[in-house]
């Protein structure tokens, strides 16, 4: 089961892309909308262990989160956890944090990993 609603899907239709559509052989291309998440309040963070990660030269969200949870896929987990929607806002030196059990933060976003 995909974790996207059909209502968040929409198609790009009309003339705008059709010369990039034709070039590819595409009849159309099928986007999905950003989903809006709940912001992390204190109260759910706290229900939550983690580990300390001090980021390093080199270090990003899914390397970590294919090491930590094993999946590289759940990197915006890390993002949405110590409030760095990319790792151009983390400066090498400063801790971030994992957070764990992961299924246990996924069902907050009524999803699993796939």
């Amino acid at each position: 089961m995909s974790r996207y609603k059909p209502s968040d899907k929409f198609f790009n239709e009309g003339g705008m892309y059709q010369e990039f559509l034709d070039e590819r052989g595409i009849s159309r291309l099928e986007q999905f909308r950003t989903p809006i998440w709940s912001p992390l309040t204190e109260q759910i963070r706290d229900g939550f262990t983690y580990t300390r990660h001090v980021w390093s030269l080199g270090d990003s969200y899914w390397k970590l989160s294919n090491k930590f949870y094993g999946n590289p896929k759940l990197w915006w987990v890390l993002a949405w956890f110590n409030r760095k929607p990319t790792e151009a806002h983390i400066k090498a030196g400063e801790i971030i944090l994992i957070p764990s059990p992961v299924q246990e933060l996924l069902s907050l976003f009524e999803y699993g990993t796939r």
